[in-house]
C-alpha cells in the first residue's frame, strides 16, 4: 500500500486529496494544526481503517521533527505540503504590513523546506520518492502582468525557488520535487466566485503526480499538467 504524508489536510484541497488518495487505495497519514476541530477528518476516519490524523503547526519545526521520528521507519511515497496561507487582502504599494509578510513568508516558504528537511529520510524508504508543494500561478514572474499582491506573490515566488534547489539537491538520491499550481478552486482562500471545485483540483493534481517523472523534477505545473513560466 502506497503511502502520503500530507499537511493541511483538514479543509479545501488538503481535505479533497486525503479523500481521494483514501478512496484509491493509498494509506494516508494527514496533518493539520488543530485536528480535534477538523471534523470532516474524523468522519473520514471512520470510513477508512488506513488514515492517521496528526497535530502539526507547520511553523512549530520541533514539533514537525517530533512527529517525523515518531514515523521514522514509515516509508512515504508522496508528501504533498498543502499548507498554505494568503496574508492580509486588499493591501497595495505603500500599505504592505511587514509583520504579516513575515508570516505569510514563514509558512510559504521556510516550512515548506523544514516539511523537506523532516520526511526526506521517509521520502528514501519509499518507492514514489515524491515531494511536492502547493504554489500559485502568481508566483510566476514572467506572468506577473498586473503588479501588486505583494505578499503572496513573494512568497510563492520564494517557494519556487526553494522547489528547484530541493530538486538539485534531492534528485540525486532518487527523490522528485515538484511546485504545483491547483488552480482557481472553490476554497476560502479561492472564493466563492473561483473556476472549479476542490474534487476537480484534488484529481487533476493526482493525475500529475501519478504521472511525474525524473525529467520533470524542479518544475512548476498546473493541475492540468501545463507547464508554468517561473
Amino acid at each position: 500500500m502506497n503511502t502520503l504524508f500530507i499537511t493541511g489536510a483538514n479543509r479545501g484541497i488538503g481535505l479533497a486529496l486525503v479523500k481521494l488518495y483514501l478512496e484509491q487505495g493509498w494509506r494516508v497519514l494527514a496533518s493539520c494544526r488543530t485536528p480535534q476541530s477538523a471534523e470532516a477528518l474524523w468522519q473520514l476516519e471512520q470510513q477508512f481503517s488506513h488514515l492517521q490524523i496528526f497535530a502539526l503547526d507547520v511553523t512549530q519545526y520541533e514539533q514537525m521533527n517530533k512527529l517525523a521520528k515518531s514515523l521514522s521507519e514509515t516509508p512515504i511515497d508522496l508528501v504533498i505540503n498543502n499548507a498554505g496561507i494568503y496574508g492580509p487582502k486588499g493591501y497595495a504599494f505603500g500599505d504592505c504590513d511587514v509583520e504579516q509578510w513575515k508570516h505569510v513568508m514563514e509558512v510559504n516558504v521556510i516550512a515548506p523546506l523544514k516539511l523537506a528537511e523532516a520526511f526526506s529520510a521517509h521520502l528514501k524508504l519509499g518507492e514514489g520518492k515524491t515531494f511536492a508543494v502547493l504554489s500559485s500561478k502568481v508566483g510566476s514572474m514572467t506572468n506577473n502582468t498586473k503588479g501588486g499582491g505583494y505578499i503572496y506573490r513573494s512568497s510563492k515566488a520564494a517557494l519556487n525557488s526553494v522547489v528547484k534547489s530541493l530538486s538539485n539537491d534531492l534528485l540525486p538520491e532518487g527523490i522528485k520535487t515538484v511546485a504545483l499550481h491547483p488552480g482557481w478552486v472553490k476554497t476560502d482562500m479561492g472564493g466563492p466566485n473561483a473556476l472549479i471545485s476542490v474534487e476537480e483540483s484534488a484529481h487533476g493534481l493526482k493525475q500529475v503526480l501519478d504521472e511525474l517523472h525524473e525529467a520533470q523534477s524542479g518544475g512548476f505545473y498546473d493541475y492540468q499538467g501545463l507547464a508554468i513560466p517561473w
